[in-house]
Parts: C-alpha cells; sequence; structure tokens
C-alpha cells in the first residue's frame, strides 16, 4: 500500500529529482549550476528539490539539502518497490505535523500529453486484423469494421478503454483523431462529447476530424467543419499529393481562419521521397497568413529525401510555425514492410548497394520510418512524440502509455544524444495542443509521475510499471482494464 501521508491534504515530497527543462520558468534560483551526472555521456540537467503539496496543489520548492549530503545518502523515509513510507525532515526543515516522503533523488516529470491517437479505431484487432501488415491493407480493414460495427454503444467501450489505459499510465491530456466520413461522425462526435464530459476531471480531450482533405472542397466538408468548430475541435485530415493540392490546401485554411480552428494534418506517412506534402502545408500557412496553430504528424517521407529539399521543408516549417508530431512505434510498424520502400524508392539512388533477398517471403525494413526529428528540433521547431494507433489494423500492439511512447522513441530515433527529450511526451505536446502548461512550479497543480530510477539510464534500462501517478496531490487508484472487459464485442 502506498503511505498514509498521501492522504493527508498537506505533505512535503523530499529529495525530488527534477529535470530542468520540465521546471516553471523562474523556479531556480540565479547561479544555479545542474546536478551533472557523473558518466560520460551528458544528460538532461537535473534539479533536486523539496517540495510543499497542499490541496492538491505544489505551495513551495526549495532546493533539496539533503541532496548535498555525502555519498547522497536518503534521509526520512522511503520509495521503493512502487510503495512509500513516511519520514521526517533534514536539516533545519521542521515544520510541525507535516508528513514528509524521501523521494531519494528519485525523478519527477509533469504527466504526458498525447498529441495524436486514434481512439475510434482502438481495441479492434482481434476482430479485424492486419495480416499483411501493410498500410493499404490497414486502411481497408478499418473501414470494413467501421461499417460493419461502429455504433454509439460499441464506440463508447473501446475509446473508452483507450481513455482508461492513458489515464492509469500518466496522461493528462490526449487529442484523438475521429474518423469523420459520412453518418459515421454524427455517433464518434456523440460519443467524444460524452466521454469528454465523463472525464473533465481526469483528461482533458481534443477531437480532430479524419478525411482526406479534397472533401473539403464539398458542401459536407464545410458542415464538418461547422461540426467540429461546435465541439471546439481542431480541423484536420490526411493530406495527398495531386494536381489540386494547393486549392485543397487554401480551402481547409479558409475554413479553419473563418473559425478559429487549429490545423492537425496527416502529412507524407510513406517511404516515398516524391511525397511533399508537408512542404505544401507550410507553404499555404504562409500564403494564408494563418495564425492558428499547425500540427503535421508522421512526414515520414522527409527522411528520405535529398538534402537541398530537405532545408527547403525545414525552413518553411518554421517560418510556418508548424509543429511536427512523430509517431515512432506506429511508422516503425508499418513503413518499410517487406523493404516496399526501399526496393521502390531508396534503391533508386542506392541501386545494388542494397541487397534484396526477394526469395524470402519475409523481408527486413531497411529504414525506421519516423521523421527527421533531429533535425526538426535543432532547427527550433517543436517536436513531439505520441501514441498514435493502438491495437489496430495500423498498428496490432501499444497501450497508450506516454512512457512506453517515449522509451521507444529514444531507442528507435536514438534520442539519448546530448540534447534534452523529456519534454517531447509532456509540455511541448500540451503547449501545441493550445492547453496551460504543465511545468512544475509553485502554483502548479500536483500533477506529476514519480519514477525511482534517478537519472535518465536507470528510468531507460527498466519498464518502470511501479511508477507512481499523482493528481490533484493524490496517487490515482485506478487500475490497468483487463482486455476481457471487450470480449463481448468480438464476433462469435
Amino acid at each position: 500500500m502506498l503511505s498514509d501521508d498521501f492522504k493527508c491534504d498537506r505533505y512535503w515530497l523530499l529529495n525530488a529529482r527534477i529535470p530542468v527543462s520540465l521546471l516553471l520558468p523562474g523556479t531556480l534560483p540565479d547561479g544555479w549550476s545542474p546536478d551533472i551526472p557523473k558518466s560520460d555521456r551528458p544528460e538532461e540537467p537535473l534539479a533536486v528539490f523539496d517540495l510543499e503539496i497542499h490541496h492538491g496543489k505544489i505551495t513551495q520548492m526549495h532546493l533539496s539539502r539533503s541532496s548535498q549530503l555525502a555519498g547522497g545518502q536518503p534521509v526520512g523515509g522511503q520509495f521503493a518497490g512502487g510503495q512509500f513510507a513516511g519520514g521526517q525532515f533534514a536539516g533545519d526543515w521542521q515544520p510541525d505535523s507535516v508528513p514528509a516522503i524521501d523521494l531519494r533523488q528519485g525523478l519527477v516529470w509533469s504527466c504526458f500529453a498525447d498529441l495524436h491517437t486514434h481512439l475510434d479505431k482502438g481495441q479492434i484487432w482481434q476482430r479485424t486484423a492486419n495480416l499483411d501488415g501493410t498500410f493499404d491493407c490497414a486502411l481497408g480493414q478499418c473501414q470494413t469494421d467501421r461499417e460493419q460495427y461502429w455504433q454509439a454503444a460499441e464506440l463508447y467501450r473501446r475509446m473508452e478503454f483507450g481513455l482508461k489505459c492513458s489515464y492509469v499510465h500518466g496522461t493528462q491530456a490526449l487529442r484523438t483523431h475521429l474518423d469523420a466520413y459520412g453518418e459515421k461522425i454524427e455517433i464518434s462526435l456523440a460519443v467524444f462529447q460524452a466521454l469528454q464530459q465523463e472525464w473533465r476531471d481526469r483528461l482533458t480531450l481534443q477531437a480532430v476530424s479524419l478525411v482526406s482533405i479534397d472533401y473539403f472542397l464539398t458542401p459536407a466538408g464545410e458542415a464538418l467543419a461547422d461540426q467540429f468548430a461546435a465541439v471546439d475541435g481542431v480541423l484536420g485530415g490526411f493530406v495527398q499529393m495531386h494536381p489540386d493540392l494547393d486549392r485543397q490546401l487554401d480551402r481547409v485554411f479558409t475554413l479553419a481562419q473563418e473559425r478559429g480552428l487549429a490545423l492537425d494534418f496527416h502529412t507524407d506517412e510513406s517511404g516515398n521521397p516524391a511525397d511533399i506534402t508537408l512542404r505544401q502545408v507550410a507553404a499555404a500557412a504562409l500564403r494564408n497568413h494563418f495564425t492558428g496553430q499547425i500540427v503535421c504528424g508522421h512526414c515520414c517521407s522527409l527522411a528520405v529525401q535529398p538534402l537541398a529539399e530537405v532545408v527547403q521543408t525545414i525552413d518553411l516549417v518554421k517560418q510556418a510555425q508548424i509543429g511536427i508530431v512523430s509517431l515512432p512505434m506506429c511508422n516503425l510498424y508499418l513503413q518499410d514492410r517487406n523493404q516496399r520502400a526501399s526496393q521502390h524508392f531508396v534503391q533508386a539512388t542506392l541501386g545494388d548497394r542494397l541487397a534484396h533477398l526477394q526469395q524470402f517471403a519475409t523481408q527486413t525494413p531497411r529504414w525506421r520510418g519516423i521523421t527527421l526529428v533531429h533535425e526538426l528540433r535543432h532547427s527550433g521547431i517543436p517536436v513531439a512524440f505520441a501514441s498514435d494507433n493502438c491495437r489496430d489494423p495500423f498498428h496490432a500492439y501499444g497501450d497508450h502509455d506516454g512512457w512506453e511512447v517515449f522509451t521507444q522513441a529514444v531507442r528507435i530515433a536514438q534520442l539519448d544524444a546530448p540534447i534534452n527529450w523529456c519534454d517531447s511526451v509532456t509540455t511541448v505536446p500540451l503547449k501545441l495542443m493550445g492547453q496551460p502548461t504543465n511545468q512544475i512550479g509553485v502554483g502548479q497543480p500536483a500533477d506529476f509521475i514519480l519514477f525511482q530510477a534517478r537519472n535518465l539510464n536507470e528510468l531507460l534500462a527498466r519498464s518502470q510499471q511501479d511508477r507512481i501517478v499523482i493528481r490533484q496531490g493524490k496517487p490515482i487508484e485506478m487500475k490497468l482494464p483487463h482486455y476481457s472487459e471487450l470480449d463481448d464485442l468480438l464476433p462469435p
């Protein structure tokens, strides 16, 4: 069991190591120097704090005195095995009758923000699988499942299952794309609004329309924009190369501008270097003088384009102030399946330098499917990572876990280089959602995640399933839902 100290309206957390990028500006005193790990590889600068939690908010923060003890010896209680034991203050900290919990230099992170999900498709893999693992098959299978099964009660249960997973893992804000063709969007929006109301005290939810953007050239597309404006949603869709693409984009920008909506696009989800819709979106934003927030997801083909084209695209994206969300798990799963991208596009430039052993039934992918996250971030462009699809034809796995997203992103994109990335699943996506900051500081809600790990290496070495999610100053009590909850939604 957790320490009874958490049941108090007021308590202290001692020796909490917090990544500097997750601190509210002004929290650190002038002249402060970071707690540098004793290793050859630089990591995220960390500061060690004692925090007072009172009535669900952070009311005081002080640089920890006990962090200066020789050998880093802990004081007071302990955080071990997912359990807390109370302790007392070290040094001259002696407030009357206030419990204290020593985190023993354990890390404290802001809660996760999941910028790109598909709750309406979630949890359908077992009834509508994508057995060849290709993008085209995923499209067809999702359409089949939507037409055959999607009704309000069924959709509500699957979407709520995803929200339960997300919340238990430590997410506080989530944006979901909703397939928006035809009358099914009426059902999906009604379900979304019901869930948004039901979960309003736990999760901030946003909805984005998902259609091919040529749909917005039709009266139905304009009506769709009105529907999403009515729910304070986001206008979005998937962008494909087309001779009429500029007109399609201009129409979407006009509809969004007139309604005061942000924009969120699926762009360049392929390994074809000729797909340059990210660049086209940026150019459209500039010529339409769009002032709202734009997010572009996937952007995979940027990684296989010639250098001159990459530089041109990054420059336009920066000018347009577009945020990029990479979906590393889904794109690793789908892109270059059986070397389709490398055979068709990469080989055009590398020729026989790529060996394709086509006599085998399946083949190993030759690229990782993700966009140029390092180059984008070094260029000053905000980059986030998100869950994307979970247990559906586009991605057979996933659990709406921001920690899994970050861990896999580190491994896939080699984010252990000397640059701070922990904000890519916390503060950056929340800002791109237009939500108040969730940085850690005095006056902020006591919403954060406690880890036993003391640095990035320890954090990434284990699963962190014993993390403690704190919301409004209290550990959450909800447990992950069991998959059997959805068994009756499977065909007999």
